[in-house]
């Protein structure tokens, strides 16, 4: 998957925008960042919960792995090369449901 593909998809997301954060490019919902990427464009970065982070590194170890703030695990370093499509957008919109105000969460 290319950075171009990923960014569609999240700004295909309600209220979704993008907006530098320091060097990166942040996605953001509601004022709060779900997602980042580095200038290279190689690389998400997906603020995903540790059960969403867990399944996704067993899942797909070679195109994953944990992103840290200082000792603390807070989301995911996806390499957009070796990524699948729906892996990307599947952790990019359960991190958009992280983030979004709930009148914007879809109720079943």
């Amino acid at each position: 998957m290319k950075l171009d593909q990923a960014r569609r998809y999240a700004l295909s997301l309600p209220e979704t925008v993008e907006q530098p954060h320091f060097d990166y490019a942040s996605f953001r919902v509601g004022g709060k960042i779900f997602a980042t990427a580095p200038p290279s464009g190689e690389y998400l970065h997906v603020f995903v919960g540790e059960e969403q982070r867990e399944r996704a590194l067993a899942l797909e170890p070679g195109a994953t792995e944990k992103l840290f703030w200082g000792k603390r695990a807070i989301g995911l370093r996806i390499a957009l090369k070796d990524a699948k499509p729906a892996l990307v957008e599947g952790l990019l919109s359960q991190a958009w449901r992280e983030k979004a105000p709930k009148r914007l969460q879809v109720r079943d």
